[in-house]
C-alpha cells in the first residue's frame, strides 16, 4: 500500500481559520488536516510558510495572449497552450476555465475565427498528460457579432464547456461608458488606428440593434437546456442584473458600478472582480474598483482576468486593504469559484476533497508591500511545480 505524502510544519489555510500543523494526502485526496506536528519520515517541512487550496480560475484571457502576443502576431497552437498552462499552474492555479471568445467583425481579431484547430489541441494535450492544470472552457460571447452563433458550432457539445459570458463590447455603454478610455485600449493594446476606432465605433450600434437580443436567446436557450453556468458581463446598471438574473445567470462578471453589484447581491448572483484592479487599486476603464466592492462585501470571486501571478496577489491586497480575513480572501479564488462552476470536489483544505495544493511564502521587502512567492504546487498530490 502506497503511504501517504505527508506535508508538516506549514501554516494550513483551512475554511474557517489558519493552523500551523500538518496534511495528509492519499490517493490523491486530502486525508486529514488540521493543527500539530507529523514529524514522518519522508514528509514534506513547508518551513512554516503557507499551505493554500489550489486556485481556480473562471476566466482568463491568457491563452489568447500567447495565441496572439502582439496585434496581428499569431504564435502555433501547441506551443502557446504549453506556455499558458505553465503560467497559470506557476502562480497557483490548478483548474482554470480557458476563456475562449466568439464574435468580431474585425477579421485580424483571433475572435473572429474558429477555434476548432485549438480544441484539438488541447484534447490531444489533456489525453497525452502533458497540462500541469486541469484545464475547462468559458466560451465569451459577443452578442453584437453576426458571426457569434456560427463560430459557437465547433464548441457546441464540447465536454469542456463549463461556462458561458454574455458580452457587449459596444464603446459608449457597459465597459467602455468612456470612449477615451476605450481610445486607449484599442488603439494600445490592440494596434488600432484612430481611423479604425472611428470606423468601429460607427458601426457598432447598428450591430448591436440588429444581433445583439437574437444572440442572446440563442445562447440563453442553449445554455439551460444544457445545465451550463452563464455569467452575465460588465453589467452597469441595475436593469442589466436583472435582465440576467431572469435569464438564469448566476455569476455577475465585473461590474462597472457599485449600482450593479448592489443589485447583483439582491437577486443573488455572486460577483467577480479582477485580481489585476484589485493589485492595481482600481479598473482601468476607470470603472468600480473592486477594493470598494470588497469593502461593502460585495465581492464573492476573484479573477486572474489578463494577469496569472496576480490571483494570489489580490488575494493578499483583500487581507491588507480591506480587512478581509485570509481564509475568507483565499475562498474567494478557490472555494467559492469552484463551488460557482459546480465542481464540489476541490477548492478547500478538506478531508475527502482533491488534494490541490499550493505552497506559497510571504515575502517582506522593507518599504514595500508584501508579496506571496508560489514555492511549489501539486494537483491530486502530484507536484507539478
Amino acid at each position: 500500500m502506497t503511504q501517504p505524502t505527508v506535508f508538516r510544519n506549514a501554516r494550513i489555510v483551512l475554511p474557517d481559520a489558519v493552523v500551523h500543523g500538518s496534511l495528509a494526502v492519499s490517493a490523491g485526496r486530502i486525508a486529514d488536516a488540521g493543527a500539530g506536528d507529523r514529524a514522518v519520515p519522508g514528509a514534506i517541512d513547508l518551513e512554516g510558510d503557507y499551505l493554500l487550496p489550489g486556485l481556480v480560475e473562471l476566466h482568463t484571457d491568457n491563452l489568447e495572449r500567447h495565441l496572439m502576443p502582439r496585434p496581428k502576431v499569431q504564435w502555433p497552437g501547441l506551443p502557446a497552450l504549453l506556455a499558458h498552462d505553465a503560467e497559470i499552474a506557476a502562480a497557483g492555479i490548478t483548474t482554470v476555465f480557458d476563456a475562449l471568445g466568439i464574435g468580431s467583425t474585425d477579421p485580424e481579431e483571433l475572435r473572429a475565427h474558429s477555434w476548432a484547430g485549438l480544441l484539438a489541441l488541447l484534447d490531444a494535450a489533456r489525453a497525452g498528460g502533458v497540462l500541469r492544470a486541469d484545464h475547462r472552457i468559458h466560451v465569451r460571447c459577443e452578442l453584437p457579432a453576426p458571426n457569434a452563433v456560427e463560430l459557437f458550432a465547433p464548441l457546441r457539445g464540447h465536454p469542456l464547456v463549463g461556462l458561458l459570458s454574455l458580452m457587449d463590447h459596444t464603446p459608449g455603454q457597459r465597459q467602455w461608458e468612456k470612449l477615451e478610455k476605450a481610445r486607449e485600449y484599442y488603439t494600445g493594446k490592440k494596434g488600432w488606428s484612430q481611423e479604425k476606432f472611428a470606423r468601429q465605433v460607427a458601426a457598432g450600434p447598428s450591430f448591436q440593434v440588429r444581433h445583439a437580443e437574437p444572440n442572446r436567446r440563442h445562447f440563453v436557450d442553449y445554455c439551460r437546456a444544457h445545465g451550463i453556468a452563464m455569467a452575465s458581463h460588465d453589467d452597469t446598471t441595475a436593469a442589466h442584473v436583472d435582465q440576467a438574473s431572469e435569464e438564469g445567470v448566476r455569476i455577475a462578471e465585473f461590474p462597472t458600478t457599485l449600482e450593479a453589484a448592489r443589485r447583483a447581491r439582491e437577486r443573488g448572483l455572486l460577483t467577480v472582480m479582477g485580481a489585476p484592479n484589485m493589485v492595481r487599486g482600481g479598473s482601468h476603464s476607470g470603472n468600480v474598483a473592486a477594493v470598494e466592492l470588497a469593502r461593502h462585501g460585495l465581492l464573492d470571486i476573484l479573477s486572474s482576468d489578463y494577469v496569472p501571478n496576480g490571483l494570489l496577489g489580490a488575494v493578499v491586497r483583500l487581507v491588507d486593504d480591506a480587512s478581509i480575513p485570509l481564509p475568507q480572501a483565499v475562498a474567494m479564488a478557490s472555494r467559492n469559484p469552484a463551488q460557482a462552476a459546480g465542481l464540489a470536489d476541490r477548492g478547500a483544505i478538506e478531508a475527502g476533497r482533491q488534494a490541490d495544493l499550493v505552497h506559497v511564502r510571504f515575502l517582506e521587502i522593507p518599504g514595500q508591500r508584501r508579496h506571496p512567492v508560489v514555492r511549489g504546487v501539486w494537483r491530486q498530490g502530484l507536484r507539478i511545480i
